[in-house]
């Protein structure tokens, strides 16, 4: 049935609204069309302007991905990478590692994302460590 309805407007609907479209001889009859005409040749038009575009799409410059930026602004620029400990006597565990580049997959704990970002943009950022004082 859903190809039957596809063939019927292939092969009988579509030449039928084709022959009836307002396509003039020359370019300059474009000029001449009303705006009933112009009406008319929208969807036509609109299709042939998709498929241009999908036709050069692949060949169009790609966008580029926004790069990384500095974090890290004016904290500590002379040392390579910031990193802080904080002793607490409260802690529940050994050490904690808190990020602070954003970009950490675990977020608020630290994964070491901090380095890639650091490689990439010179940045010097690094994670805020919580240990445990040791009494």
């Amino acid at each position: 049935m859903v190809l039957e309805t596809i063939s019927r407007i292939i092969k009988v609907q579509l030449p039928a609204y084709l022959k009836r479209l307002p396509l003039p001889e020359t370019i300059g009859g474009f000029a001449k069309l009303t705006v009933s005409e112009w009406l008319r040749l929208l969807p036509l038009l609109g299709i042939l302007a998709l498929l241009g575009y999908l036709t050069i799409r692949p060949f169009l410059p790609k966008k580029k991905k926004q790069k990384d930026s500095l974090i890290n602004l004016k904290i500590q620029k002379e040392n390579p990478k910031v990193v802080n400990e904080i002793d607490i006597e409260d802690l529940n565990c050994q050490n904690v590692c808190y990020c602070r580049c954003w970009r950490s997959k675990t977020f608020p704990v630290c994964d070491k994302s901090h380095l890639k970002h650091n490689e990439l943009t010179g940045d010097n950022v690094g994670p805020l460590i919580l240990k445990k004082k040791i009494l």
